[in-house]
């Protein structure tokens, strides 16, 4: 099968990648020459992968069977419109469908229509004048959003990102002059997962949850970033995360599938459910209509191979096989190389050098984003994420061990968090969890446990069985 990837960062070489187990033929849309699906492309061209009329034309000169859409701003651009009016089938919910990401607006105000949640209280601001007063009036602590697309680096976090609402008012205002809308929201305390699934006609069909890290420092600090890096659990759980609340999310996915349908917006790709974790459960944060960067990684690592190609082309087509929807049984940890200064000031430029048969021999694999291809081994890295590195074990730690024993491989300036699936970062999740289910907390009825999937659920687990 021809497959068109549309993309060229680490999600798409990861998808990209999946595909090829499956022995299908590849085509590469994208603005770069990405070192890894070039290596993989039967044929790959340079162009906008928002620009429908330029996709389009080139999944007919190159006879694709199948497109397979991966960032946000070609879904945003009617890009799967154009594909599937040209007869391709594509992964990649409609422009309308996929409003539920590229609007915060219409998914906060199409949530409360359908009565599906929970979600956090919130209100929509559109009008400099009224900045003020509302956020005088609003509950503190807040968030505040843009309702269109950011690259995930636009929401601004009272207490961590501005400390006063005068603050916050100032940059409100500035998203307000620059023609977009404001969602005001109740900062949720808890912790953050995000859960998966590819969506059809057919039904819903869940991926294993992930964690991602969206802070540029360790320690959860300095700027808001696309995402450092994430990890996933053996079982397809989180430590924090119990299995009826994993299924609550998956709920509100099945729920918010039909809802889009009863409105004439059918969607047919991933629907990517972002969480926060709390004492009264799992609540929304926001839903993207594509894999996620870096969460996307994690799971299509994991995928069983060999049919890879099939289960896109069901849910292009409206009906999966759920014998096709397989992923191993392992944890796996993302690390994302980055230049130094990212999340603030980056800088570009850097060149790295990769000992590929090192790093691959420590069981790490590598996915390849923002960067240059100089050759043998050598890439210059640009301002955004540079290199995804991906550990897989049977425990999370072991992983995140496997990713930190790579690194040496890698020579040159570049940053990355080494916090990312640690032990003493996964026993401060659960701890963190735990005190908000204290006595005088609002509390949830199920216990947290850190004991391993082979292990009886038990609240009373010791913290050195984090996975």
């Amino acid at each position: 099968m021809r497959v068109l990837v549309v993309g060229g960062g680490a999600r798409e070489h990861a998808i990209a990648e999946a595909l090829h187990r499956s022995e299908a033929d590849l085509l590469v849309a994208s603005p770069n020459a990405n070192p890894g699906l070039e290596r993989l492309a039967v044929q790959s061209g340079r162009l906008d992968p928002a620009d429908p009329a330029a996709v389009v034309a080139f999944a007919r000169r190159y006879r694709a069977e199948l497109a397979v859409l991966g960032p946000e701003a070609p879904l945003a651009a009617g890009v799967s419109d154009a594909l599937r009016a040209a007869e391709i089938p594509t992964v990649g919910p409609s422009r309308a469908a996929a409003e539920i990401e590229w609007s915060k607006r219409f998914c906060r105000e199409f949530l409360e229509r359908h009565r599906l949640g929970p979600q956090p209280s919130f209100q929509i601001l559109t009008k400099i004048e009224e900045v003020d007063a509302a956020l005088a009036r609003f509950p503190q602590p807040f968030v505040i959003k843009p309702s269109g697309l950011t690259a995930g680096k636009g929401v601004r976090v009272q207490g961590v990102d501005f400390a006063s609402p005068s603050e916050g008012a100032v940059y409100a205002k500035s998203l307000i002059l620059q023609g977009d809308s404001v969602v005001l929201e109740e900062r949720l305390e808890g912790e953050e997962f995000s859960q998966m699934a590819f969506v059809t006609d057919s039904g819903v069909y869940p991926m294993p949850a992930v964690q991602d890290f969206k802070r540029a420092l360790e320690g959860d600090r300095g700027g808001n970033t696309g995402g450092m890096g994430s990890y996933s659990q053996r079982d397809h759980l989180l430590p924090f995360l119990q299995p009826a609340d994993r299924e609550r999310a998956i709920d509100l996915l099945k729920g918010t599938a039909a809802a889009l349908a009863s409105e004439g917006r059918p969607f047919r790709g991933i629907l990517y459910g972002g969480f926060m974790q709390t004492a009264r459960g799992p609540v929304l944060v926001e839903f993207n209509a594509r894999f996620g960067d870096p969460e996307g990684i994690n799971v299509l690592t994991l995928y069983e191979e060999g049919n890879f190609d099939a289960l896109l082309l069901g849910v292009a087509q409206g009906r999966v096989d759920p014998t096709l929807v397989g992923f191993r049984l392992r944890a796996t940890v993302v690390k994302y190389v980055v230049p130094p200064g990212y999340g603030e000031r980056p800088e570009p430029g850097g060149v790295l050098t990769l000992d590929l048969p090192r790093i691959e021999a420590e069981g790490v694999r590598v996915y390849y984003g923002s960067v240059e291809d100089l050759g043998g081994g050598r890439v210059r890295l640009g301002s955004g994420r540079g290199v995804a590195l991906t550990g897989e074990a049977s425990a999370i730690h072991e992983a995140a061990a496997r990713v930190e024993a790579a690194l040496p491989h890698i020579q040159g300036p570049f940053y990355v968090r080494h916090d990312i699936g640690t032990r003493e970062n996964l026993t401060g999740k659960v701890e963190h969890l735990r005190r908000l289910l204290a006595p005088g907390a609002k509390s949830s009825p199920l216990p947290l446990s850190v004991a391993p999937p082979d292990h009886p659920a038990s609240s009373a687990a010791r913290p050195d069985q984090v996975l």
